[in-house]
């Protein structure tokens, strides 16, 4: 069982995803409107799914960004339906940490599946653990908003959210990133 707050107020909540780099993952998540933090690094469930996976931790605040939403945005900006050979480093999984959070997970990947034509391979994972990459390696995206790295892997995806997810972006953050939005 997990040694973490999950309910720091009545609106605040954690999940945990992971799919791709944990620097692009948290660079998408970090630009939201209504994330209190993100924290990347590599989260373990249990039985066959308890070895470390990169992976992020984000804390949102429920009033701001539904859990849904998180679901959604988090679907579209990694291959969710590739199984490929780097799917142990890279698990696409949603990580949560009560029954509730299970139970809706399930449902909004579910409802999602008509977005796409190969089938979410997305699982719903019991978070079990965290390990947190290095102090100097978090916040990776906006220590280091112009390394070719970023402007390769996650500057497509923030593209993306500005396409898509237009309301839920932080459009001061994401300047940091793509100055005017383009």
């Amino acid at each position: 069982m997990s040694i973490y707050n999950t309910n720091l107020t009545e609106n605040f909540s954690k999940i945990g995803l992971g799919g791709g780099c944990h620097w692009c993952t948290e660079g998408v998540f970090e630009s939201l409107i209504g994330i209190i933090s993100v924290s990347q690094g590599w989260i373990a469930s249990i039985d066959n799914h308890a070895e470390l996976s990169e992976a992020i931790e984000v804390c949102f605040d429920q009033s701001m960004i539904s859990l849904q939403t998180l679901i959604e945005i988090h679907a579209h900006t990694h291959a969710s339906t590739a199984n490929h050979s780097m799917r142990k480093k890279y698990r696409s999984a949603i990580y949560t940490y009560n029954d509730a959070q299970n139970q809706e997970a399930n449902s909004v990947l579910d409802a999602l599946q008509s977005d796409f034509d190969k089938p979410i391979i997305t699982q719903v994972l019991p978070f079990d653990s965290f390990k947190a990459n290095k102090d100097e390696l978090q916040n990776y995206l906006y220590n280091s908003p112009n390394k070719p790295f970023c402007k390769t892997y996650i500057h497509p995806k923030l593209r993306l959210l500005l396409t898509h997810f237009k309301h839920q972006v932080n459009d001061e953050k994401i300047a940091l990133c793509i100055p005017n939005n383009d």
